[in-house]
């Protein structure tokens, strides 16, 4: 009972209510038989007004019930709630191969993924430090951890598209700027809690196996070990297409579907959530879910408020009605 509330021994004072209920009942009773021991009943009844009997106990009923929940109230009731984060890191780690250009996604995956991706710089809590990574064959770092989310809006402005697909060379790229981040800091002991979150639509290409040295599951599974977890969006469906241009100089339309498995492994393995997104309303829906995961975080704290505010207006309306009802208070 203690961790619900700040002074539980206060609630000992539930007890002085219960006495007060008792001393009230008692009273009642006392009144009820005196009355009919010296009084003429069909006189008393054609005096006292039916309404007043049905109800003349509702006053005290709301008063008490206002006690109980003052009572309640200064022992410091506490709940738990999402408050926001003002120490995070979160690198966006954005895939930018040639896949990226397909149009099952309007306009494209890619200015929708820009477009979802600036809509949460743009809601993201003050204070957390964002950075963002694109990869293709490479990875790139276009803005370090910072707490000035424009910059990160500003780069995803400049995304381009390039060959081939190195996943886990994205997620490293990201380990490496929150260790560099966590350092500056004063080591990982005072760095805040850091997050990564990957949006990729294909299946890595580069190197072939995602189990080698620079693959996307040992990427994974190194995240694991350092504590930041890989959140992965799977944007696309399952129809899109792109157009390639061939050695000879034609064009060829290449199906690039999304790879749900390996993205959803590398959440797995890394101890982060997979989602699936193959619209820009859903994509926004995705980044507003991990916005609230990533930005808030649950706290303890005070919540007398509300049942200090139950409880007073409890006792005023059962005075007021003890009043006017009854003609004198409970």
């Amino acid at each position: 009972m203690g961790q619900w509330f700040s002074n539980p021994w206060w609630l000992a004072t539930i007890l002085l209510v219960a006495v007060l209920i008792g001393a009230y009942i008692y009273e009642m009773r006392r009144r009820t038989a005196r009355a009919l021991r010296f009084a003429n009943l069909d006189v008393l009844k054609s005096v006292t007004p039916r309404h007043q009997d049905r109800f003349r106990h509702v006053p005290f009923a709301l008063l008490a019930t206002g006690l109980l929940l003052l009572c309640v109230a200064m022992a410091g009731p506490m709940a738990e709630r999402d408050v926001p984060r003002n120490r995070a890191t979160v690198m966006l780690v954005v895939d930018v191969s040639n896949s990226m250009k397909a149009t099952d996604v309007a306009p494209s995956r890619l200015e929708a993924a820009q477009a979802a991706g600036k809509r949460f710089a743009d809601e993201l809590t003050t204070g957390i430090n964002l950075g963002l990574v694109s990869f293709a064959g490479t990875p790139s770092t276009l803005v370090s951890p910072t707490p000035d989310h424009n910059a990160t809006k500003r780069a995803l402005d400049k995304l381009r598209l390039a060959d081939k697909t190195a996943t886990g060379e994205g997620i490293f790229a990201a380990l490496e700027q929150i260790q560099t981040l966590n350092s500056a800091l004063g080591g990982d002991e005072h760095a805040p809690p850091a997050h990564i979150v990957l949006l990729s639509d294909g299946k890595q290409t580069v190197p072939e196996s995602p189990d080698a040295n620079r693959g996307g599951f040992t990427a994974a599974r190194k995240a694991k070990e350092e504590g930041i977890p890989v959140s992965t969006i799977s944007f696309g469906t399952m129809h899109g297409t792109v157009e390639l241009e061939t050695p000879n100089g034609q064009t060829e339309r290449i199906p690039v579907p999304v790879d749900d498995e390996s993205l959803r492994k590398i959440a797995n393995l890394s101890g982060g959530n997979f989602y699936t997104a193959s619209s820009l309303d859903e994509l926004n829906k995705v980044y507003s879910t991990l916005r609230q995961q990533i930005g808030t975080e649950r706290q303890r704290g005070d919540n007398y408020r509300p049942w200090v505010i139950a409880g007073s207006m409890l006792a005023i309306i059962g005075t007021l009605g003890a009043l006017f009802l009854n003609r004198r208070l409970p």
